[in-house]
Parts: structure tokens; sequence; C-alpha cells
């Protein structure tokens, strides 16, 4: 989000071809290897960066100066849906078509399987992936071939308000059992207080809790095959019993997340806790800054403390384009731009994007880093933590964006009320099978 987070999005359809594009990427006779990545720096290139994130100019500018043969004509095409759909429009037409372009991890197995973007695997990007996270090289990896290279994560952590927790002598939970105590303290102590909201629109937070959880209800499988298990996997039930108790208990606010209202609500002290990725820092900074010394940051609840986990929530990858004419030239900025320590670096303190990189996350200078926003705490350290503590294994569907805009009208029905949360993933379910089953997916239980 940047990727890390950005504002609550409205949802659009992006429409998987059955069949797709198996004669894009018309530069297939392109030298390719480490070797050939390397040659690319010393020719004379301009590459189209299609990205949204505020203030990437400055890693750029860094890229240029270090290899300046090559000039990066960075481009905004929107954000969320209209990102990707202006991109598919344009990779379809192939008219205007970037080289680069940053694709979020939940949406990389759709333009994978499309043909939409290169397989970096014959260029030699096989040689980073000790370089970055294990759950952050997983999302890049569709079918055994790597589709991009890592940006950024957001590992799941959870903000609380310091002040409330102080003023109630409460300590950060460290299970979710501890965590519905809390929530029950505050719903007695402190009226009109939430232990946090719950968003029925954004599939975002859900599928952190989830994936914290230990559940994997979807896999993506050679040969347009797909698991989807959103009714009997361990993990799913598990968020199910615990968030639909303090949903039914009113300790959970159902609220859409990420308006003025929100915002303001979060500024008040409504919501003791909030749940999202290390790019929340960021944006509390920037939308409540009023609040700068209330807030601090812990890891989130676990289900088992002797073995604690952490989820993701947001990210991005840098994928080079099928219809690129520059594909070596294109890996070689997308290698520094993500895993050299300057680009890594600048990526963090420049552009504010949380790394993927386990040397920054490694680094002391980083981990120790006092945040004045939390009172002087060295909120990396807990980032990073979460970090190393995500599980592996989780897998985003061929068609997720589709599946994210009939969330709020399943799941997000039962969030709101309207029925429970195994009645909402049920139907959630349905409706993501029979989609890939009209777009020619064969549709199975995980």
């Amino acid at each position: 989000m940047p990727s890390g987070r950005r504002p609550r999005r409205t949802l659009a359809v992006l429409v998987v071809a059955a069949a797709v594009l198996a004669g894009c990427g018309s530069a297939d006779e392109q030298p390719t290897g480490a070797a050939a990545v390397r040659a690319a720096l010393d020719q004379p290139t301009t590459l189209t960066f299609w990205t949204w994130v505020p203030n990437i100019e400055k890693a750029v500018d860094k890229f240029e100066t270090a290899h300046p043969k090559i000039k990066i004509d960075v481009v905004n095409a929107g954000q969320g849906p209209d990102h990707y759909l202006r991109l598919q429009n344009t990779l379809n037409t192939e008219v205007g078509a970037p080289d680069l372009a940053q694709i979020e991890y939940f949406a990389l197995p759709q333009f994978a399987t499309s043909g939409q973007i290169a397989d970096l695997t014959p260029y030699g990007v096989a040689d980073l992936e000790e370089r970055f996270t294990a759950s952050a090289w997983s999302q890049v990896v569709v079918d055994d071939k790597i589709y991009g290279i890592p940006q950024d994560t957001g590992p799941m952590v959870m903000f609380y308000r310091k002040d409330i927790f102080d003023r109630l002598r409460l300590e950060p939970p460290a299970t979710w059992d501890e965590y519905r105590r809390t929530a029950q303290r505050l719903k007695r102590d402190r009226p009109g207080t939430y232990v946090t909201s719950l968003d029925p629109v954004d599939f975002g937070t859900v599928g952190g809790l989830i994936w914290q959880a230990g559940g994997r209800p979807f896999a993506n499988r050679p040969n347009r095959s797909i698991g989807v298990n959103l009714t009997a996997d361990a993990g799913v039930d598990a968020f199910a019993e615990v968030w639909g108790a303090m949903l039914d208990d009113g300790t959970v606010e159902p609220v859409t997340e990420w308006t003025d209202e929100w915002w303001t609500s979060m500024a008040e002290g409504r919501y003791a806790t909030w749940f999202a990725g290390a790019w929340g820092l960021a944006n509390l900074e920037k939308s409540i800054p009023r609040t700068s010394g209330q807030w601090a940051v812990a890891p989130m609840p676990q289900w088992n403390a002797a073995e604690p986990t952490a989820g993701e929530h947001g990210g991005s990858s840098v994928a080079v384009t099928a219809e690129s004419e520059k594909k070596a030239a294109a890996v070689a900025f997308a290698q520094w731009l993500n895993s050299d320590p300057e680009g890594a670096a600048s990526l963090n303190a420049d552009v504010r994007l949380f790394p993927a990189t386990k040397a920054l996350l490694d680094d002391p200078a980083f981990r120790e880093q006092p945040v004045a926003f939390f009172g002087g705490q060295p909120a990396n350290r807990v980032f990073a933590e979460a970090s190393r503590r995500v599980g592996t294994g989780w897998q985003y569907l061929p068609y997720q964006e589709y599946a994210n805009t009939v969330f709020d009208n399943t799941v997000g029905k039962a969030i709101t009320g309207e029925s429970d949360l195994g009645t909402g993933l049920s139907q959630w379910q349905e409706s993501i099978t029979r989609y890939g089953h009209e777009h020619g997916f064969t549709v199975s239980g995980r």
C-alpha cells in the first residue's frame, strides 16, 4: 500500500480473457540472461514506468545518476482499478504500452496468467531470491515462473491508542483471547469506544487476518486450474469465529474505512486499535497528525503465542510488460530499484515504502530508528519482526480483482449484520467459483 496503502478504492471488474494474447510479447528474440541485463545498462535507452507511488522520482533520479545512459519516464496512470484497467486495455491494444508497471501482489497472477507481463526467469532474476523476504518472493512466482521483482511489503501489525490503553491500564493483547477480553473491557469502561472497525467493502484487512490465522483459501495452479476453499479452511474458520463473535457483541464496528468520517473517528479515539500493514504509520502521520504521541504499535495478537505469526496487507512488485522491446534494460532498472542497497534505501527513506529486502530489514540503524509520531518508539523493530514472521504459501486468484468486487455483496453483508460470516464466506465462494467456470478456469476445493 502505497503500495503500501492507498485510500479505500471502489473496485472495478477486470475481465479475464479466456483466450489470452498468445502472440503478445513481440520482443521474444531479445537477448536474455544476466549478462544481457548488465550489458543493457550501457546502452542508451528510455524506459516508460507506470506507477502511482508519490515521490518515487527521487529513487529514479538516483538510478539515472548511477546509470546515466538509461532514462526513466515515470507515468502516473491512475491508482487501483483505474491503473489496472488502463494497463490491461493498453496491453490489449498494443498501443502506448509501458515497459514496466507497478502491480500489487494480489493483481500479479491475473496479468501473468493472461500473458501480459513477461516471465523474468530467463533474465537470471532467480539469483535475487535470497535478497528478499520469503513471503514477498513467493508473491511474484506464478506457475514456477518469476513475473516481477518485489518492491514493498505490508507486514500486518496492531496500531493502538496508547493514551486509551494507559488510561485503562491495559497492555497490548498478546493473544486473540486477550484481545476479545480487551474489547469487552472497552465496551464496559469506555462507552462509545470500539476495539476496532472492520471494513465491509475492502478485502485487504480480512485477507490479512485470515492469512495470519493460517488460512490459505486460494490456490493458483497451472493450466488455468484454481482452488477456492472459504468454507472448510481452518484459518478462515478461526477468523470467522472470533470476528463474528466480536461483531455480534458490538465490540467491533462495521464501517467503511478511508473516508473523512472514519479518519475523524480515528482521531477522536472511537477505535482503540487498527490492524494494517506497516505502511499504516505514514497514513496516520499524514491523515491525523494531531494525534501524534497518542499511538504505538505492537505485534498482532496471536493464535498460538508459542508460534507467533503475521499476515500481509498490501505490497507490490515491478513487472516488465510482454510488449516491451527493451526487456533486458527494464529488468536492470527493476533489479536496481528494488534490490540494490541504494535503491531499496531510497524507496524506504524517500518514498516511504516498507522494504521487502532482508538487508534493510536486518540493518540496526533501520530497526532502531525512533519514530516521533509514536513518542520515540522504534516502530521498525516491530514491523521488521512481523515481516520475519509472515507465513508463506498464501496465494491470490488469477482474477482476484473480480473476487474483490463481489466481496462487499457477500462477506461485506455478513460484516454489517445481514447474515453471519459463515454464510457470507459461502456466498463469496459461490460467486468466485461461478465466475471462474464462466471464464474457462477449472475450479475445485482447495
